[in-house]
């Protein structure tokens, strides 16, 4: 026992110092498992035959139908995101709110919102509107801290608002968690699913929104001379009520669809990814089209995007099987028009597609996405042996006796661990995290009486406010990469502060009132 206890020890911290020394993150716990594994082996603790399971749990892990879904939210986010849907985002919101003052400020965090729903990926969020939006805001006058503040919190919202990337990790990993707990107390076992953490996550990101806004509307009462008096961007001319359709309402529609489709139960989170790919792809079609006139085409492009609801609904109330003997008139009909509408979004795909590489955007598209999806789940076949050899040495046992032992039972054991993972969020990507420590951790938690649901909104909660958080806060390494040299460095780590208390804030409040995070999931089951 105490042979098995300093090898999980040892293996642990040889990890965290070879990450912190650098090294790749998935050779890391790959490498660091299998020499343990070996001497492990070699001194009889851990049983050849354990290892000899590493195949067949990798392959578990890519027929996952949760983990299908990475890939196509990941393509989703990274063809708005190249189709600079971001741009007119930016540009209608701060047109509409010109004449408020501190406009664009709040035209910032609702387009970070939009692109966090819609992308869902917190490094090219951040970027993007340092670009887009940081040199205008300075330009207007805006103090430095208040718009790099601004900018670093909008972009960190992609970890909490669904349909977030994290969120579909977090719900497998906890909802292999919550089956671990299960089995090891003898209770029966509750399915936790994206839909889940999806509900759950909405209501406090939205809070969380609302909190930024009425720090901003304070700060332009308290001390408005941190914030642009009234924007200098008031168009000679009002903005089109087409434009404004279109810039605004097509991604909020697309949101809608896809995050609408999974909490109402009408598609799984991969089929919801499906529509959500496609739908980005016929959104970046229409704005490509636009710069090169491709009118007939975006006309196309149009009626497939108001094909795709009423597909939807028909393929949802209508019986569209072919294979009976006795078809109704009326499911003939709605058969022939579910066809044509197939056909005119198949065509409206393509036509979306065509444009999208002829503006040479669509190759470096699914080159991002394969990159981004590849090192997701070469991260998660080093975890995977990471896990298989860490438990082999009852690493798994220890964390749970570490954990029920610290004083203050539930919430003793809840602070050292949100404490942890903020640490290592300076350090570590969510994805190593996630896969890593979430599966050490959530186990002893759920079973001292946590519910899994409560624990993943509060985790994403705490990995969002660690990607703020000065001097190693990531959304801060991508600000300072892409903001202007003039921008003092100081000038975003203070600028961050008063964002990093208001998810302080959230995360006590969801702590205390764990309805937040598990109304509305219990709601929509």
């Amino acid at each position: 026992m105490e042979i098995e206890l300093i090898l999980a020890v040892a293996m642990f911290a040889t990890t965290v110092l070879a990450l912190l020394a650098g090294y790749p993150v998935a050779l890391t716990l790959g490498g660091v498992a299998l020499i343990y594994g070996f001497i492990g082996v070699e001194l009889g603790v851990i049983p050849l035959p354990i290892l000899r399971n590493l195949p067949s749990r990798i392959l578990g892990s890519m027929e996952n139908q949760v983990l299908i879904a990475v890939p196509l939210f990941v393509l989703m986010g990274v063809i708005l995101e190249r189709s600079k849907v971001a741009d007119d985002l930016l540009q209608t919101a701060s047109r509409l709110l010109s004449r408020v003052p501190g406009g664009l400020s709040y035209a910032v965090v609702l387009v970070g919102a939009l692109l966090a729903a819609s992308t869902g990926i917190v490094g090219a969020t951040v970027i993007t509107m340092t670009l887009i939006a940081l040199p205008t805001m300075l330009r207007q006058g805006y103090d430095p801290r208040l718009a790099t503040g601004t900018i670093a919190a909008s972009g960190t919202l992609g970890q909490i608002i669904p349909p977030s990337i994290v969120l579909i990790l977090l719900a497998d990993a906890i909802s292999t968690a919550n089956q671990s707990a299960a089995a090891r107390s003898g209770q029966p076992s509750t399915v936790v699913s994206v839909g889940d953490l999806f509900a759950g996550a909405l209501i406090p990101g939205l809070v969380l929104v609302g909190f930024y806004l009425i720090y901003l509307f304070v700060m332009t009462l308290v001390r408005p001379k941190t914030v642009a008096a009234r924007d200098d961007i008031r168009p000679s001319e009002p903005l089109p009520l087409s434009d404004i359709l279109i810039t605004l309402g097509a991604p909020l529609s697309l949101i809608l669809a896809v995050l609408g489709s999974i909490l109402a139960g009408l598609a799984s989170p991969t089929e919801a990814a499906a529509i959500g790919a496609g739908g980005a792809l016929m959104l970046a079609g229409l704005r490509l089209g636009k710069e090169q006139a491709f009118n007939r085409a975006r006309w196309i492009i149009f009626a497939g995007l108001f094909s795709l609801p009423l597909l939807g609904i028909l393929v949802n109330t209508a019986d569209l099987r072919l294979a009976r003997p006795d078809l109704p008139v009326l499911d003939v009909i709605a058969i022939f028009v579910a066809g044509s509408l197939s056909a005119i979004l198949f065509v409206a795909l393509g036509a979306a597609t065509f444009i999208v590489a002829k503006a040479r955007q669509l190759q470096p598209a699914f080159n991002t996405g394969v990159q981004i999806t590849s090192m997701v789940f070469v991260i998660l076949i080093g975890a995977s042996l990471f896990a298989l050899v860490f438990r082999a040495l009852g690493g798994d046992h220890y964390v749970e006796m570490l954990l029920t032992s610290l004083p203050g039972g539930l919430w003793g054991a809840l602070f050292i661990t949100m404490a942890v993972m903020f640490i290592l969020g300076f350090f570590l990507d969510f994805i190593e995290i996630v896969f890593v420590v979430v599966p050490l951790v959530a186990p002893p938690l759920i079973i001292m009486g946590a519910d899994p649901i409560w624990i993943a909104i509060l985790m994403a909660l705490n990995l969002q406010t660690s990607f703020l958080t000065p001097p190693f806060g990531f959304a801060l390494f991508y600000l300072r990469g892409a903001a202007p040299e003039a921008v003092k460095t100081l000038d975003i780590w203070r600028g961050a502060i008063p964002f990093i208390l208001l998810q302080l804030l959230i995360i006590v409040i969801v702590a205390f009132l764990p309805e937040l995070a598990t109304h509305l999931p219990a709601m929509l089951r």
